[in-house]
């Protein structure tokens, strides 16, 4: 019974690491590639790479029955490199890679 029970919770932990590279990735692809220089990180290239890996990993990982998986460790390099994205690059990218206007005190956001 033990045993099961973290069968389950490895699965639920692996499948929680693919989503946040998911999450990365998908992030990623929507942000202009002349954002990331402007904002003095590396390119949407290299980090493209880094986060394309890191989802392929964490979905190689994933352990399903009768399928060969990747050793488990690697989901947290996978892991790593996701949340080295979400953490550090996504926020410094963020403001230059608006996809609408100018916020300002005439923008959408008020200024009453």
């Amino acid at each position: 019974m033990i045993a099961s029970a973290q069968v389950v919770i490895f699965v639920v932990f692996y499948i929680a690491i693919f989503g946040l590279s998911l999450w990365a990735l998908v992030d990623l692809l929507g942000r202009p590639a002349s954002a990331f220089p402007q904002a003095g990180k590396r390119t949407k290239g290299f980090w493209g790479a880094i986060v394309g890996v890191a989802t392929a990993v964490s979905f190689s990982v994933i352990p399903i029955p009768g399928v060969p998986h990747l050793p488990s460790f690697l989901a947290l390099l996978a892991a790593v490199g996701a949340i080295v994205y979400l953490v550090d690059v996504k926020p410094a990218v963020q403001p230059y890679s608006r996809r609408r206007g100018p916020r300002g005190p005439s923008g959408p956001s008020g200024g009453w």
